[in-house]
């Protein structure tokens, strides 16, 4: 690795967060007469998705706000999991929700997940979150780019005036991602799987955001010398020879790019652990917000 090059601590950044989290807890507690609280719903049993709704239910009893867990039947219908988002939202004691996606296959999503309470939507992924990002209007962001915000800012500063790019259009990363660096002031480049050149497009940016689902796509020779890479990635690789299973890798090939970047997260270890810990900072705010209180400072 070129000597300058630096890597981008989420763990350890993830770990600060959800630290400072904790310690606004009993502040909101003495003003309001409870704790926040977090509510999870788990359609079916996907097991990939049962792990990823106890870790936060883990991480969230950790900084002190309460935790709820609904899980449905793999079959329940569209109607049953609207009902029980319509109790949440007239739930006082939950100020976030969280629908754990994907759905079994039979439900859609999308209206799913308008039933949440906006000021509720500890996701992000309502659309009137979306407007709401998109008009510049305080609400509640998604959690993997709010993350990668905040690696940035704490890499780089003030990131006006920075050239940006972001490799990817899903509704959960590229574009809320791209609407959050338009809101620092970059000038952004949204970019994806038809984008003509993209390799030299990727050369001219002082900001990387890799978001594309697919294993080592950024190669070294696209990244300007200097710049700072956010890989959002996170791909297993077929298993060599003698291996059990395959390597977890980002969407940014790591050591070609870290050879010339400024700065790099590496997968794991960097983005993945920002997203629970902009989940507890985002059930904090909204639980403020819904109090009337103002915003707690530093959040």
């Amino acid at each position: 690795m070129a000597a300058g090059a630096h890597v981008i601590d989420g763990k350890a950044f993830a770990a600060g967060l959800r630290a400072r989290v904790a310690d606004a807890v009993p502040a909101f507690e003495a003003a309001v007469g409870r704790v926040p609280g977090l509510a999870v719903v788990l359609v079916g049993d996907d097991p990939a998705s049962a792990v990823y709704v106890g870790s936060k239910g883990k991480a969230t009893l950790a900084a002190g706000m309460a935790s709820f867990e609904h899980r449905l039947p793999a079959d329940a219908t569209q109607d049953e999991v609207e009902a029980l988002l319509a109790r949440l939202n007239a739930d006082d004691r939950v100020d976030g929700i969280l629908l754990q996606l994907p759905l079994p296959a039979h439900l859609d999503e999308q209206a799913a997940v308008a039933t949440i309470d906006p000021d509720k939507d500890v996701d992000g992924l309502t659309p009137v979150s979306a407007g709401r990002l998109a008009l510049g209007i305080a609400g509640l962001v998604p959690c993997t780019p709010l993350g990668c915000l905040m690696l940035l800012k704490d890499r780089l500063g003030d990131l006006s005036g920075k050239d940006a790019i972001v490799v990817g259009r899903s509704i959960l990363v590229g574009k809320p991602m791209a609407q959050l660096l338009l809101g620092a002031n970059c000038t952004v480049t949204m970019a994806h799987s038809r984008t003509k050149d993209l390799a030299g497009l990727v050369r001219r940016a002082d900001i990387v955001v890799a978001a594309v689902g697919r294993a080592e796509m950024v190669r070294g020779d696209w990244i300007k010398p200097g710049a700072v890479v956010i890989d959002v990635g996170i791909n297993r690789l077929a298993p060599a020879a003698g291996e059990a299973k395959g390597r977890l890798v980002g969407d940014v090939a790591y050591a070609e790019a870290a050879a010339v970047a400024d700065a790099i997260t590496p997968v794991p270890g960097g983005v993945g652990p920002m997203t629970i810990a902009c989940l507890l900072r985002n059930t904090l705010v909204a639980a403020h917000r819904r109090a009337g209180l103002a915003d707690p400072e530093g959040f």
